[in-house]
């Protein structure tokens, strides 16, 4: 039974002043053939993008039952390339899905005529590494996406980042669905599979097929199939299911990457890890160029401010927390309603909580998006900034032009925004700012913790991007037997160069597990040590920090859901996910004969250069549990054949099964 939709809200073609769940929307961001996409923002202040299914769709049991699958399968894919999905109702009378509010321009608006054109070679050999990227996390999700294409790509500085994933599969698998009979094929004509056009079974090939098709288009400006002419759409679908691609005017070796992702036999196509494989560049710890032309770079650099200034209305700004759910029906397409999805990307991705810091490793970075003024309504004056956005938004631009690199070191394992590109990192090259941190200090860091000589069983690590005086340039991770602690380090001074090249920061508590555990500890200095390494002090203790090379990937072993039997007769579940260090990639649910309780823990370390794996100690959600909840602190874990191990910052051994 759906939910009925209570309490007020406004249809108007905009939305703003309308809601759904806890989201306020702010205007219709596009229409397509699931609904409309509207800009919103919760309650908390967090921007995202809420797509509202259109009620015909919505009165059909099986999209809805489907609905419900897709995005409970969506919800487990990794946002590290694609937009979060981060809230859904799939029950109410007008279902919907809140996802991550990314910002960027389509790949289709960069590419466009009114854009900038094909991509160089550099530039599409990573477009195609951070596609194939997403598509392992998709269809590591048991998704298949069947609609990727440049309007479903958006650019950022730090790389591509894919959209619409996995619930566009609802349409094609609903029997009888007024959308799907007589024919009709979902995709879009120039960027589908020939199975799709000859309504074959569709499975994680056929995505690899239309990579192939929108890398081309990347190249050339072109779809590899030609435009419709005087035969139209058919023409198109003919020449993709019978007819070799034109592959003219694109560099070796992404064109014979390019044509074997078009192979018409879906078994010839290379799968998403062969494509990661192939275009993945290897780390040499050379300085890396920007992953974009520097004119798309400097647009992006010039709009980023305006991520600033999207305003919930003051009549909308301050909802009750008691103000009912309200649910919100899609009115008809009209001009006002419906702008480009290539103009303006459709889903974006949020600024970061007021507590924390412009530039975070582990949380959401702030990246620039188009000029969409003129699709706001009118409404009241804009709110003076505060100091802290003015800065903000002054960081913003000054980090948009040495930001571009970070993408090209992502590809080589290194978390975003931090890489070890050492653009605009030294002698403010480019046309960006001069960077105060030495080149040879950008990168990922960490080691052991000791005090007087001795080990103190703590573990330290350090991402350094560039930046200048005063600007957050370092993001640290500190793990001890008990805690974990999330510091943000501001670039105290200038290093004097000749023999001192130190790097001084002044450091900010962000996160603690437990809550209130952790505390600054004043100064903290980096400087360079034997070989390529660092060496870290603080309050009377030291680390000799290893760089970080490659990715920095979990092994695929301990990927999944494992359990083990508790003593009271429960069973704890562990599930561990492909995630960024810094992130929640491990859930415990663990159900006693009294109690149920569930928590996160965040990843510190993926076991690379023989390093162990590292769990932060467990994040007990409360709202979700009942009884005292106590799981233990920081753990390693390692597989053993079968099993799974995980000990203990006291030593305990706890042995997991899969299930």
């Amino acid at each position: 039974m759906t939910k009925p939709a209570t309490g007020d809200f406004d249809a108007t073609p905009s939305g703003v002043g309308g809601r759904v769940g806890r989201y306020r929307l702010l205007r219709t961001l596009g229409t397509g053939g699931m609904g409309r996409v509207c800009l919103a923002r919760s309650e908390g202040g967090r921007t995202v993008a809420v797509k509202l299914i259109k009620p015909e769709l919505a009165a059909e049991p099986e999209f809805r039952e489907r609905f419900r699958l897709e995005v409970a399968a969506a919800r487990r894919v990794s946002d590290r390339w694609t937009a979060p999905v981060l809230d859904a109702d799939t029950e109410a009378q007008t279902p919907w899905v809140a996802t991550g509010y990314i910002a960027g321009p389509s790949l289709e608006h960069i590419v466009s005529p009114r854009g900038h054109g094909p991509l160089p070679a550099p530039s599409v050999r990573t477009l195609a590494y951070g596609l194939a990227c997403a598509l392992l996390d998709i269809h590591g999700a048991g998704l298949v996406h069947r609609d990727l294409k440049p309007s479903n790509v958006l650019i950022t500085i730090d790389g591509p980042r894919v959209i619409d994933f996995g619930i566009a599969r609802a349409l094609d698998a609903v029997p009888g669905s007024t959308l799907t009979r007589s024919g009709k094929l979902v995709g879009s004509p120039g960027f589908m599979s020939p199975e799709q056009i000859r309504d074959e079974p569709v499975g994680p090939a056929a995505d690899v097929f239309c990579m192939g098709a929108v890398l081309a288009y990347a190249a050339t400006g072109q779809t590899p199939f030609g435009g419709g002419g005087s035969g139209g759409v058919h023409a198109v679908m003919f020449r993709i299911a019978q007819e070799e691609p034109d592959l003219t005017g694109i560099e070796q070796p992404i064109r014979a990457l390019i044509a074997d992702c078009l192979a018409k036999d879906p078994a010839a196509r290379p799968t998403p890890e062969e494509v990661v494989a192939r275009v993945q560049p290897v780390a040499t710890g050379t300085s890396s160029p920007p992953w974009l032309p520097a004119q798309i770079i400097a647009e992006l650099g010039r709009s980023a401010v305006e991520l600033l200034d999207t305003d919930t209305p003051p009549h909308a700004s301050a909802p009750a927390a008691t103000a009912p759910v309200t649910s919100v029906p899609s009115p008809a397409p009209t001009a006002a309603s419906a702008p480009s999805p290539a103009a303006f990307p459709v889903t974006w991705e949020e600024p970061p909580a007021p507590e924390q810091s412009e530039r975070s490793e582990w949380g959401t970075q702030v990246l620039p998006k188009p000029d969409l003024r003129s699709a706001e309504p009118a409404m009241s004056p804009r709110p003076r900034r505060t100091g802290r956005s003015r800065r903000a938004a002054i960081a913003l631009v000054a980090a948009a032009v040495v930001a571009g690199a970070a993408f090209a070191a992502s590809a080589a394992g290194l978390p975003l925004p931090y890489g070890s590109s050492d653009s605009g990192s030294g002698d403010g090259g480019g046309g960006g700012p001069k960077s105060d941190v030495p080149k040879e200090f950008v990168g990922i860091w960490a080691g052991q913790v000791e005090r007087d000589g001795t080990p103190t069983g703590q573990y330290r690590r350090f991402a350094v991007s560039p930046g200048q005086v005063g600007e957050v340039v370092a993001t640290s991770i500190s793990l001890g037997k008990d805690y974990e602690c999330k510091s943000d380090g501001k670039l105290a001074a200038k290093p004097s160069g000749g023999g001192d090249t130190s790097v001084r920061l002044d450091t900010k508590v962000v996160s603690s597990v437990p809550e209130g555990t952790c505390s600054a500890l004043g100064e903290h200095v980096l400087s360079r040590a034997a070989g390529d390494s660092l060496r870290w002090e603080a309050a009377g203790r030291t680390a000799e920090l290893r760089r970080i090379e490659g990715p920095e990937k979990l092994p695929e072993e301990m990927l999944g859901t494992w359990q083990r039997p508790l003593a009271d007769g429960g069973t704890q579940r562990m599930t561990i996910e492909q995630k960024a260090v810094g992130s929640p990639a491990a859930a415990l649910v663990s159900d006693g004969s009294a109690d149920h309780c569930e928590a996160d823990m965040n990843l510190v370390s993926t076991g690379e250069a023989d390093r162990p794996v590292r769990f932060a100690p467990p994040e007990v959600d409360r709202a979700k549990s009942s009884g005292p909840c106590r799981f233990g602190g920081s753990s390693t874990l390692r597989t053993e054949g079968d099993a799974l191990v995980r000990e203990l910052s006291n030593g305990q051994r706890l042995t997991y099964t899969r299930v």
